[in-house]
């Protein structure tokens, strides 16, 4: 399953139009992931209930579409449902089939299904919430690339995005993004995680961006949590802990890992200066009703952790999570497990390249640094992640 959700990182968008950087599925899902997030918390601040469930898991889903259907174009995709809905409910059932071997029967592999036959039937907040990001999502990729394109190629399909985000106008999000406020300054900042490229000083096949790896952390992040029995309020913790754990180098840039170990106490110290930096150039950027909530979420972001009775950040061990403080009360995340995944996500990027006959001393060093780290069993918040990376070694 991974290796599946990798494949998002090969897949091109907007190609039939020039592309000034690399425009990828995961990427666009982690915009989309992250505009949901500001706009839910800015309709939650208006007294709109959002079902963080439902958007956690249809970013999820998304993704497993288009990673199935590929290059198959939106409006190609939206004739086939209005017009053949019957054919349309076909591909549906066929893209749950591939995932049958992957997911495996059971809950998972059924709100897939259900998700696919009726997304659109229950058109309320959180649904609108998810419309109005994947639209918004798709208008800055097209902004972005309309610089180098003629504009009789881009003019029509910004004028259609252009109507449809309209729709959506009355979110409080969505309207301050019109007027190019602070949301807008603050999702722009964040989007430059899309030109950071990660592996920076090496050719690697396929490329990957920091946002587009924070993404792939959170769905591996999900998936891990669903045979452990997670409040939703874990699930939501980890996840956004997850998707926003390389927050800080959207003003910093990727530090990359040597360099951090590079003396006794240079990692302390850009840890350090990274909270100054964000201190001044994000929080700023940031609305009140999620400022504190996304301290807490990159704050030691590889930390089993909650807020405590007291209101306080509190370290606890993965009993404790498992245990009392497995509720809503005390905002848990599986901050170890977040680590794992990060480190899979690394893994995977380089193993990648490396079958792919794309490969450096620092691919192959950071590959067997990450699998030294978790040695055959090594069990992290409930999963034999050691057994996982053994599987690569017998592989490779």
């Amino acid at each position: 399953m991974v290796l599946k959700l990798f494949e998002a990182f090969s897949i091109e968008r907007w190609n039939d139009l020039v592309r000034p950087f690399e425009v990828v599925e995961m990427d666009k899902a982690a915009q989309t992931a992250v505009l949901a997030y500001v706009l839910g918390k800015l309709e939650e601040d208006r007294g709109n209930a959002v079902d963080w469930d439902r958007v956690i898991y249809a970013l999820f889903f998304d993704l497993l579409r288009k990673i199935a259907l590929s290059d198959i174009k939106s409006p190609v995709q939206r004739m086939l449902r209005t017009e053949y809905p019957h054919e349309y409910a076909k591909l549906n059932g066929w893209i749950v089939e591939g995932y049958a071997a992957l997911l495996g029967q059971g809950p998972l592999l059924d709100a897939l299904s259900a998700y696919l036959q009726s997304a659109d039937e229950n058109r309320d907040t959180t649904w609108r919430i998810m419309r109005a990001a994947h639209k918004y999502s798709a208008i800055r990729e097209l902004e972005m690339i309309a610089r180098v394109n003629e504009p009789f190629r881009v003019e029509p399909i910004s004028r259609q995005l252009a109507a449809e985000l309209a729709e959506f106008a009355d979110l409080a999000g969505v309207s301050e993004i019109y007027g190019h406020g602070k949301l807008y300054q603050f999702i722009t900042k964040i989007e430059q995680l899309r030109f950071q490229t990660r592996w920076n000083q090496t050719p690697r096949v396929p490329r990957t961006s920091v946002l587009g790896h924070s993404f792939f952390v959170a769905t591996m992040v999900l998936l891990m949590g669903e045979s452990l029995g997670f409040c939703p309020a874990r699930r939501y913790n980890n996840f956004f802990s997850a998707l926003f754990h390389d927050l800080p180098e959207a003003v910093t840039r990727d530090i990359i890992s040597p360099v951090k170990q590079a003396t006794d106490h240079l990692s302390a110290i850009v840890k350090r200066i990274e909270d100054r930096v964000v201190e001044k150039e994000l929080l700023p950027l940031m609305h009140d009703c999620y400022r504190d909530e996304l301290v807490f979420f990159t704050a030691n972001e590889f930390e089993n952790r909650i807020i405590d009775n007291t209101g306080h950040t509190a370290f606890v061990s993965f009993d404790d999570l498992q245990g009392p403080y497995n509720d809503v009360r005390f905002k848990p995340v599986d901050g170890r497990l977040i680590r794992a995944a990060d480190h899979i996500a690394a893994f995977v990027e380089a193993d990648s390249s490396i079958s792919y006959g794309i490969t450096s001393v620092h691919l192959r060093d950071g590959r067997n640094k990450i699998l030294s780290l978790y040695p055959d069993p090594t069990v992290i918040n409930g999963h034999d992640i050691g057994s996982f990376f053994a599987s690569f070694s017998r592989d490779g």
